[in-house]
Parts: C-alpha cells; sequence; structure tokens
C-alpha cells in the first residue's frame, strides 16, 4: 500500500517567549492507504491540535505534513479552502448539519459546492445512503432523525466526495452506548469496504478498538503505538487497557 500521510518531525509551540508551551513535540509518523488509525491520550496530550495540524486548522511551529505527496505546511491561505475540499472529509462529534437543508442536500454539499451535475449529484446520494442504510430519512430534516441517523448522514458527507483522508474527532461523544456501535461499525465498514483512510482521535478504548492501529500520545509526544494485525477485537481492547494502564489510567468497557 501506498503512504498516503507523512508527518516529519512536527512541533507546535502556543504562547511566546518566557511563556512556551509545547503542544506537540517533535512527532514523525506515516499512515498508508486505507488504514484505519486511532489517536489515543488524555485530555492536554496533543491529539486534537494534532488533528488540527493534520487538517490545515492550525499551523505547525516546525516540521513537515505530506499528504499524498502534497506539502500540507506550504499551502497557502488562499488554497486552504479548496485543499481541504478536495482531500479530506471531517466527521464531527456534533454532526455540523444544516437544520434547513434535507439529508439529502446536506449528503450532497460538497458535491454542490463543486459544481458536480444534478444528476450525477442525485446518483451519487442515493448510492451513498443505500451503503449506510439512510434512504428512507433522505426527504427528512435533521430534527425529524436519531442522533445515530444524523451521524450516519454526517458520515456518508464525509465521504461523498471520495476524499484521500478522513478525519474523525471524538465522533461517539455525543451518542449513547446503542448510536456509538452503530457509528463505529459504520466508520469501520467505510474503511474496509470503500477503501477510506480514516485517521481517529479518541480517549475511549472501546472507540479506539475498531481501528486498526493505535497511537498513544503522552505529553505531545508519541509514547508508544500497537497493530491489531490478527487480533479480535476484544483481545485488542484489552491491549489498548494495557498501555492506557501504563501509562497512567483509562477505563472502558466493552459492550
Amino acid at each position: 500500500m501506498n503512504t498516503i500521510l507523512k508527518l516529519e518531525h512536527i512541533q507546535k509551540y502556543y504562547g511566546n517567549e518566557g511563556n512556551i508551551t509545547k503542544a506537540i513535540q517533535d512527532i514523525s509518523f506515516s499512515v498508508k492507504a486505507g488504514e484505519f488509525l486511532g489517536i489515543m491520550g488524555a485530555s492536554g496530550s496533543g491529539k486534537t491540535t494534532l488533528l488540527n495540524c493534520i487538517s490545515t486548522i492550525d499551523t505547525v511551529s516546525s516540521g513537515h505534513i505530506y499528504l499524498d505527496g502534497t506539502d500540507v505546511t506550504e499551502i497557502n491561505e488562499k488554497q486552504i479552502a479548496r485543499f481541504r475540499r478536495e482531500n479530506l472529509g471531517f466527521i464531527f462529534q456534533d454532526f455540523n448539519l444544516l437544520d434547513t437543508l434535507t439529508i439529502s442536500e446536506n449528503i450532497a454539499l460538497a458535491l454542490t459546492i463543486n459544481n458536480a451535475p444534478f444528476s450525477e449529484i442525485d446518483e451519487r446520494v442515493q448510492e451513498m445512503a443505500k451503503k449506510l442504510n439512510i434512504t428512507d430519512i433522505l426527504d427528512k430534516y435533521p430534527y425529524q432523525v436519531s442522533g445515530g441517523q444524523k451521524q450516519r448522514c454526517a458520515c456518508a458527507r464525509a465521504i461523498i466526495n471520495s476524499p484521500k483522508l478522513l478525519l474523525a474527532d471524538e465522533p461517539t461523544g455525543a451518542l449513547d452506548s446503542h448510536s456509538s456501535q452503530m457509528l463505529l461499525a459504520t466508520i469501520q465498514s467505510i474503511n474496509e469496504n470503500l477503501g477510506a483512510t480514516i485517521l481517529m482521535v479518541t480517549h475511549d478504548a472501546f472507540s479506539a478498538s475498531y481501528a486498526s492501529r493505535i497511537l498513544f500520545l503522552r505529553d505531545g509526544a508519541v509514547f508508544t503505538e500497537i497493530c491489531k494485525g490478527s487480533d479480535s477485537r476484544r483481545a485488542f481492547f484489552d491491549k489498548i487497557l494495557s498501555v492506557l494502564t501504563m501509562m497512567g489510567g483509562g477505563q472502558s468497557h466493552v459492550y
């Protein structure tokens, strides 16, 4: 598999001389195309800051980030919106759906912005909705559907443009346990069946157990990493808990 994402000696500092906070300290790693990578760490470990740097929401203090060969750190402000639109998909904790648009229109938003032909938009929306089992709610508005259906709509919107990288920041944080399991199964299916490359930030071992590899951050640096390999999800979950215990805590439960 080709390397789709590569980070080289990323550092991120906040503040100025005499009062500097090191949010990220010399992080390097790469992600293969089609991989499902989880990033774990306690609050303040740097995981969300790292995600923001990869997504161009924040800028790095030093180092380089390459997405499919493009140096993300060299993209200027005028090019950022287009870069995100053409290369990245986002799954947000609070869905970020537009209440004035139907589920179908929310899913189609990225295609509409890119001026895709109407016939193509409708075909792709129907295809994606079928894959995520939400064809029966396409004409409804977000306030008329459940939290799990909203999140599947958000997933459909995130991947309808076939992004090179799908980014999820604590995607199950606003969901109950049943909806969380459904969403995680959906994200895993997107990875396995559609070949999407996914980077998910989470503090939850249960959510992380759906990934194929986990990077653990502590104090802005990579503490260690583990791979699922041929392990069952339960066995991988147990490994995750062992690492969290070694790092100083963190519990969850397999449902």
